[in-house]
């Protein structure tokens, strides 16, 4: 193999998709796929490639001291994709010490080990830190947009333990000459996005003729990116971005919460040939969440110039993609909901 490549979280959403793409876009790398398996990781999203001759699933925890450098000794890794992070808002609020215990301590464990592992030879290595925009706060509805050089203003535990994730993968990088990039993206959605997240939560919901929750009035906008996109975009940085920088990954795509549910609810009567208008009468505003930032809007513009990539999907087109898969993929929520997924799919896969 010419490459082994550590990428944790990799049964989650967004990196069972980047799993994905290493493991048939690469063959000639060795792909160890690194989670936990706490409740978002999900191994079923990975059936497609489980059985490939360059694909390795270990099950730890990026915040065990012994494991971690015990595994870079093991794999002699030459490239790290991190996205293992506890991601959701409304949980950070519950119990922040939980992504203080993963997002900040986990990722220093891994930097600490890759540092390790690469005295004295960093050359041809690359440790690469999915981040989010929700580290830089808020905008007003003023045409602003974040870019690289946005002032850190988070207002959740969750965007303050990505904040400080991302200052002490700067901090190696300054210190000790570590090889690192990081990028920030704006919303993702697709295919295999757990169903307590907005976009499979209204589909589900709506299917099952269930109120569909919005908070406040539904006036937070968000920009949101077809989940492939973002993968592409993490395959071009890792290749070739520059250590020490950061890019910003955005699809220049803003919606309101509002109007995405109901160009949701559009779809879902068209696809389940409903009267138009009938989901629409699901939409339940709730009580806003606390500290709920007004607006994100990504510039990619960096990314683009310098490296390439652009999005390739239109919304629509996409949020189309995404209605259908799930629609025909109701088992894969089905095992979720019911928690099969976490008891049958991992052991399964360790008995392989």
């Amino acid at each position: 193999m010419k490459k082994t490549i550590l990428i944790t979280g990799g049964a989650g959403f967004i990196g069972s998709h980047v799993v994905r793409l290493f493991v048939t876009k690469y063959p000639d790398y060795q792909i160890i796929n690194l989670d936990a398996l706490t409740y978002a990781g999900n191994l079923e999203n990975l059936n497609d490639v489980a059985d490939a001759q360059n694909y390795k699933f270990v099950k730890g925890d990026i915040t065990d001291e012994k494991f971690i450098p015990h595994l870079f000794s093991t794999y002699q890794f030459d490239g790290v994709v991190h996205l293992a992070a506890e991601s959701h808002v409304d949980r950070s609020i519950t119990d922040p010490f939980a992504f203080i215990r993963t997002n900040v301590f986990g990722t220093c464990n891994l930097l600490n080990a890759a540092k390790e592992a690469w005295k004295g030879n960093m050359e041809g290595k690359r440790f690469y830190h999915v981040s989010t925009d929700e580290v830089y706060g808020a905008l007003d509805f003023d045409g602003t947009f974040f870019t690289e050089t946005t002032k850190y203003d988070p207002h959740s535990p969750y965007s303050a333990s990505k904040a400080s994730s991302d200052h002490f993968v700067r901090a190696y990088h300054d210190t000790y000459g570590l090889p690192v990039v990081i990028s920030n993206c704006s919303n993702n959605y697709g295919a295999n996005h757990f169903p307590e997240k907005l976009i499979p939560l209204s589909i589900n919901n709506i299917k099952n003729n269930r109120p569909i929750p919005i908070y406040g009035k539904g006036e937070n906008v968000r920009d949101w990116l077809w989940v492939n996109d973002h993968v592409r975009a993490i395959d071009t940085i890792f290749h070739n971005g520059k250590n020490g920088e950061t890019y910003n990954i955005g699809g220049n795509n803003e919606w309101s919460n509002i109007d995405l549910i109901r160009a949701l609810c559009d779809i879902m009567d068209r696809k389940l040939q409903r009267e138009q208008g009938e989901s629409a009468k699901l939409i339940t505003f709730v009580k806003d969440r606390a500290g709920h930032d007004l607006r994100y809007a990504i510039d990619s513009t960096k990314l683009q110039r310098e490296l390439g990539w652009k999005p390739s999907l239109q919304f629509e087109e996409g949020l189309e993609k995404t209605v259908d898969w799930y629609l025909a993929n109701q088992t894969w929520m089905d095992n979720i909901i019911n928690g099969d997924y976490q008891k049958y799919y991992e052991k399964q896969y360790l008995e392989r």
